[in-house]
């Protein structure tokens, strides 16, 4: 019998995070709840996924990399203009949907 060997689940969600589809339902939803501190750290775990190193965020953003660590930290308080910097270097961009009316 031979034994499977088991991913972890951060290496398994970091691929699925890879998958731009999924990636913008994950923020979508997170952002949903309003919980801007649980945002900003799904976006560090999407940008590690998609880009692979905050060495590489920062280049592809034009961003320092030490202002990017504390701005996607759960205590980062981003800038629109960081957030749409973010999202567009993982292939990501901001949008606004009319609420689902009850």
């Amino acid at each position: 019998m031979t034994k499977k060997a088991s991913r972890s689940f951060d290496k398994t969600s970091k691929e699925l995070l890879k998958n731009p589809e999924v990636a913008a339902m994950y923020l979508e939803e997170i952002l949903a709840d309003g919980d801007m501190e649980m945002f900003t750290a799904a976006l560090k775990d999407v940008a590690d996924a998609r880009v692979g190193s905050m060495t590489a965020l920062s280049r592809k953003t034009n961003l320092n990399r030490e202002q990017l660590y504390k701005t996607l930290s759960k205590r980062g308080n981003p800038r629109l203009e960081t957030l749409t910097k973010v999202l567009h270097a993982v292939g990501l961009r901001i949008s606004v949907t009319p609420e689902a009316t009850l």
